[in-house]
């Protein structure tokens, strides 16, 4: 047997053991009081952009694509979500001090205008994910609204 023979037997070989290493999900059923939708009042319809696009990798609970089951793609999106919600989890977003929830508001504004946010490998799958100038402008402007009522504190 050649060398890149056993290079491709080997390759193989570890391919298929790592797919035995899945990375722990980020999934939970429990109702969170500190979420940013029970703290604020907003429209259904915000809420439901807010889960369609952001959720995901912003909160305990994330709607896994079948790809997250091959590894090491999952270990990388594993590690995506770890980062989005240290960042920014909109679950204990209640948790936040006023100070921090006001700051976390004016990056969230400043993400959908820079275009930065959902990320570009997120919405190159989830086409759904992508804000529309409509979706942007209600979100920009119930960022204000909250940072506005907030600052009243």
């Amino acid at each position: 047997m050649g060398r890149v023979t056993k290079g491709f037997l080997f390759l193989s070989g570890v391919l298929v053991l790592i797919q035995f290493i899945q990375p722990a999900g980020n999934i939970s059923t429990q109702a969170y009081p500190a979420d940013i939708s029970r703290i604020y009042p907003m429209e259904g319809k915000i809420q439901g952009i807010l889960r369609t696009s952001c959720y995901d990798c912003h909160s305990n609970n994330t709607r896994y694509p079948w790809y997250a089951q091959i590894q090491p793609g999952g270990w990388w999106l594993a590690s995506h979500i770890r980062e989005g919600k240290q960042e920014l989890n909109f679950n204990e977003f209640g948790m936040y001090s006023l100070r921090r929830q006001q700051s976390k508001l004016k990056a969230i504004g400043n993400s959908i205008k820079d275009g930065t946010m959902p990320i570009s490998s997120y919405t190159l799958v989830h086409r759904n994910a992508l804000l529309t100038q409509a979706e942007q402008d209600l979100i920009l402007d119930w960022i204000e609204k909250t940072k506005d009522s907030l600052s009243k504190n």
